[in-house]
């Protein structure tokens, strides 16, 4: 007798034992999630009725701050994790980047260090983290002093605890 796994499984959706791992730790979670455009960053709360987000960023909020760049590059995913931060404040989470593919200094990683730098505790590997020079945009053809305006108007900016 085949037993049907379960429809999110089948679906590509979700690795469950991966999800476990990550809600057993009892912290909250960050998801990103990343498309072809644009990076989304959420603190998620687990809860038995469903999770709870917390608080959450996207590249497309970073064109209220000066962003005039793409949306999908290192540097734009390094500020909406700074951006994260100064929503949430500072919080302890482990990070879940779900069922994309790891690529050691993309954009990912990226947007956690920036998160990380900005006061939420996670932990990350020095090794998994772009260079300096990805980061201020420098491989995208984005001038470095358009990447630090946008980050002083971010950690300026005043937000609702």
């Amino acid at each position: 007798m085949k037993t049907i796994r379960y429809r999110r499984k089948r679906e590509g959706k979700t690795d469950y034992k991966n999800r476990r791992r990550l809600l057993t730790s009892a912290k909250a979670r960050l998801v990103v999630r990343k498309t072809n455009k644009h990076l989304t960053l959420q603190i998620v709360h687990y809860d038995p009725k469903g999770d709870k987000i917390q608080t959450s960023a996207s590249t497309r909020e970073l064109e209220k701050y000066g962003w005039k760049g793409a949306t999908s590059n290192i540097a734009a995913a390094y500020l909406t994790g700074i951006l994260l931060a100064k929503k949430a404040g500072p919080v302890d989470v482990i990070a879940d980047i779900g069922l994309q593919t790891s690529i050691k200094g993309g954009r990912l990683y990226a947007a956690l260090h920036g998160s990380k730098q900005a006061g939420i505790k996670i932990s990350l590997g020095e090794k998994t983290v772009p260079a300096k020079e990805r980061m201020a945009g420098q491989h995208a053809k984005v001038d470095a002093a358009v990447v630090e305006g946008v980050k002083k108007k971010i950690e300026e900016s005043q937000w609702k605890k």
